[in-house]
């Protein structure tokens, strides 16, 4: 666990790595940038219990927002940490699929 600007996150921090852009597709996918230049496809259903049961909902779910390089939806209510992200996700090129939405 660790704290920043009063707002305590699971997992273990790790300076080097923020999310910088994040773009919801179908399905609860991600394409998130992160601050290393990478694209990478995260896919929301890794996300279990119920802080995250919200997040089934595809109107709460294409709705992500930023805080600080953290993901979060619902004016920060939820979160998930970049670490997890980074981990939990695949590596994205933008010619690899054409998900985004119109």
């Amino acid at each position: 666990m660790y704290i920043v600007d009063d707002i305590c996150y699971a997992g273990n921090l790790d300076d080097g790595i923020k999310v910088v852009d994040v773009k919801a597709v179908c399905g609860g996918v991600l394409i998130v940038t992160f601050s290393t230049g990478e694209k990478r496809l995260f896919d929301t259903a890794v996300l279990t219990g119920s802080a995250f049961a919200s997040l089934r909902d595809e109107s709460i779910c294409n709705n992500p927002a930023l805080f600080h390089g953290v993901i979060t939806w619902k004016d920060g209510e939820i979160d998930v940490a970049p670490e997890t992200v980074y981990k939990e996700s695949f590596a994205y090129q933008d010619k690899d699929v054409d998900l985004v939405r119109a």
